[in-house]
């Protein structure tokens, strides 16, 4: 890593495909990436899915990267892994998928592009980012957003159940 080293946060979900074993691959492939090496990844959770409510519960997580990528760069590495995992990109909010990937924080900037905004939207008011985000960086400040600790604090867990 060279010394623009930049601390990410990536959030994993799936509902299809055997959801456990898609975000353990996708971890696999994440730490395969050239340029990149995991610091800390959390525990799996369990949530039930956002928008459309006919469609199998979610398994997330959140991993944090050191990388020296830029930031669309990483995006685009992230979006290769999903289409690898069987993501079928349908243009519908909030489906189902075998494979979701996020680049949640890029260090603390703040990114306005078309393919890409972080920090990413809702952040603050989803759970089953929240969750995992604070069990691997308690001391967190989100840029715009503010201290992990005062989000998960209005933050209900709306059926989020970390995983055994």
């Amino acid at each position: 890593m060279t010394a623009a080293t930049i601390t990410a946060y990536i959030g994993l979900g799936s509902n299809l495909a055997d959801p456990v074993s898609q975000l353990k691959s996708a971890r696999i492939a994440i730490n395969s990436l050239a340029r990149i090496e995991e610091l800390a990844f959390s525990s799996f959770y369990h949530s039930p899915p956002m928008g459309p409510q006919d469609q199998p519960d979610y398994v997330n997580a959140v991993m944090a990267v050191a990388t020296d990528l830029a930031a669309l760069d990483l995006l685009r590495c992230l979006q290769k892994i999903e289409h690898e995992q069987g993501r079928v990109r349908t243009g519908a909010r909030w489906g189902a998928r075998t494979l979701d990937l996020d680049l949640l924080l890029y260090g603390d900037q703040q990114i306005n592009h078309p393919d890409l905004i972080v920090p990413h939207p809702g952040i603050g008011e989803r759970a089953f980012v929240l969750y995992p985000l604070q069990e691997i960086a308690p001391a967190l400040t989100l840029p715009t957003l503010g201290d992990i600790n005062q989000l998960i604090a209005h933050c209900p867990l709306a059926g989020l159940k970390k995983l055994a």
